[in-house]
């Protein structure tokens, strides 16, 4: 279907009125637009995120490290509101790109910074020798499976997501077109469930963690207002047998609170700097001052 009223014209001009919900932080040129240093914990790694489903995987990651016993993998998670707080001169520093999660890993002389979900979970999975194979077909098949997470994302999340949930009018081609693939995506992950347990094997593993907080998110119904009934999410059984065991997971529980700032208050922490947080999540903790 041809939209017979819109045009490109000859050179693209940026509209800032027209970007649905996030338009006033969208805008088509990298940098910073303001002075802004982050803070910095006591801990080695210092996380500065927020809860979507690309800021969970790593906070996922962090607290399944500290559960196999690394306690090298003790963090401070800091807040990064996406309301222009990400176009900080601190926090591009970290991310050039302006996108959460961004890590700053301090347990070296020299600070490095890792930006970018995927890389951050590989960062952190080779640092600490768990949850990627070392070596053969086992760490290959893991890696497929990350990176098919971080191409493929995208279309569920910038493609379905936006159209149905957020553009500011409802356009049939673009919902049926990002409607069809993350189906079919939704597909290929349920045929290789039904082949093994995890994504990689028989173990669990990042890309488990890094193709969670999207596709499980959306099977579990927490994505995108009424899109799990839309979609049918409840007809791709080992999507949802696999989903269900990896929510259940305490590490994944803990790891999916950290950086919220919506949905049931009991389920938020805003920012995490102690293990005890959890337990003890005093106001300051919920909803620290901006």
């Amino acid at each position: 279907m041809t939209d017979p009223i819109y045009m490109p014209p000859k050179v693209w001009a940026w509209n800032k009125e027209n970007g649905g919900k996030f338009a006033s932080t969208n805008r088509p040129i990298a940098g910073p637009t303001h002075d802004k240093e982050l803070p910095v914990g006591k801990h080695p790694l210092q996380l500065y995120s927020l809860a979507t489903p690309n800021g969970q995987k790593v906070t996922i990651m962090l607290e399944e490290l500290l559960a196999l016993g690394h306690a090298g993998a003790e963090y401070d998670a800091w807040l990064i509101r996406i309301d222009g707080n990400q176009f900080g001169s601190g926090f591009v520093a970290v991310n050039p790109n302006s996108k959460i999660p961004a890590l700053m890993d301090r347990s070296g002389p020299t600070p490095v910074r890792v930006f970018e979900s995927g890389a951050i979970l590989l960062h952190l999975a080779e640092k600490f020798g768990v949850l990627l194979p070392a070596s053969g077909p086992a760490r290959a098949e893991t890696l497929s499976w990350l990176f098919w997470q971080m191409g493929s994302a995208p279309y569920l999340g910038g493609g379905f997501g936006h159209f149905y949930a957020y553009a500011p009018s409802k356009i049939e081609y673009a919902i049926d077109r990002f409607s069809m693939e993350t189906k079919r995506q939704l597909d290929v992950l349920d045929r290789r469930l039904a082949e093994t347990e995890y994504l990689g094997g028989n173990d669990y593993s990042i890309a488990d963690i890094a193709v969670f907080p999207w596709y499980g998110g959306l099977a579990e119904g927490k994505l995108y207002g009424d899109s799990a009934e839309f979609l049918d999410v409840q007809s791709y059984k080992n999507m949802q047998r696999w989903t269900k065991a990896i929510a259940g997971r305490p590490a994944v529980k803990r790891g999916r609170m950290v950086n919220r700032i919506s949905g049931d208050p009991a389920g938020q922490l805003h920012e995490r700097h102690d293990a005890s947080d959890f337990e003890t999540k005093t106001q300051d903790k919920i909803a620290p001052a901006t």
